[in-house]
């Protein structure tokens, strides 16, 4: 069995610049796939991006830490922070109230339902779910989130776990490799046992590569990654963009690693092509296809 390879961009309409770069990429036939943020301050421009690019297969980010919601605050104030107005901007401090069953699943599914039909109403077919920040590693989120998919006909849906083969190629992240260890002895078994994918009602990756080398993917980490990948289905999760002044007004632990990744991106795909035996590109609403050249449908 040939590997099929899922290149994603997270943060589509986060800022114009990473639109552009997400933009670019697709183009030079090295990006295949994106997730868009409905609350990001550059939707509209990403919405327009999208309907440009019809070969770009186009999923929901779901947010749940950092920025507004889409909902009315009233509607779900579980998932706000102290102001009562935007959601909790740490990660800890989500994942805190989380497992302290502070969080109402029901208002996660108001929430990431809200920020689907956003899109869907802006004429995106969307492709799959995956969430900001990763916190579907949480059954009390991917639950939800699942049957958001279902409800809204959304047929895919990010494992939004490492292998451990792609973690151990990730540079100087042994307090990530750890962090992303011990939530997968939490949730990677009670995601999986999920029924809407144990019955293949929902397709998903063997797992997403990356991860733990998020803001530090630059081009010999990616080759290292790409070449080690064996055969079945991957995602491939990057964080393209340019550092510019809207970056630079927005709250984002990365910054001038969006260019190191453009740039890796551009670099390796390519050779990956040449020389990674059977490597199929897809996005996730090819992933219940049959196998075929992906670059024949650009």
């Amino acid at each position: 069995m040939a590997s099929r390879l899922i290149i994603n961009a997270d943060d589509f309409g986060l800022t114009p610049g990473v639109n552009r770069a997400i933009a670019e990429l697709h183009q030079a036939h090295v990006l295949t796939s994106t997730t868009l943020m409905a609350t990001g301050a550059a939707f509209g421009d990403a919405v327009a991006i999208a309907h440009a690019n019809p070969s770009l297969g186009v999923g929901c980010h779901i947010v749940l830490t950092d920025g507004e919601p889409v909902s009315a605050p009233h509607s779900i104030p579980t998932l706000l922070g102290e102001d009562g107005k935007h959601f909790r901007s740490s990660l800890l401090d989500f994942m805190q109230a989380l497992m302290r069953g502070n969080i109402r699943e029901e208002e996660i599914e108001c929430e990431a339902l809200a920020q689907v039909q956003k899109l869907q109403q802006a004429g995106i077919a969307v492709t799959h779910l995956d969430t900001h920040k990763h916190t579907h590693l949480f059954p009390a989120v991917a639950r939800p989130l699942l049957r958001v998919a279902q409800r809204c006909s959304i047929g895919a849906v990010r494992n939004p776990f490492e292998p451990a083969w792609s973690s151990r190629l990730a540079p100087n992240a042994f307090v990530r490799r750890l962090q992303f260890h011990i939530l997968s002895m939490v949730g990677k078994r009670s995601f999986e046992s999920l029924p809407q994918l144990h019955n293949g009602n929902m397709h998903t990756t063997e797992g997403t590569i990356g991860v733990s080398a998020t803001g530090q993917l630059d081009a010999t980490s990616l080759r290292k990654i790409l070449h080690a990948m064996p055969e079945g289905t991957w995602e491939l999760v990057c964080h393209p963009g340019y550092n510019d002044a809207a970056l630079n007004a927005i709250t984002t632990r990365l910054r001038a690693t969006r260019e190191v990744e453009r740039e890796a991106l551009l670099q390796e795909i390519p050779q990956a092509i040449r020389t990674v035996s059977g490597l199929e590109l897809i996005h996730y609403g090819q992933i219940g296809q049959p196998h075929r050249d992906y670059e024949r449908s650009l």
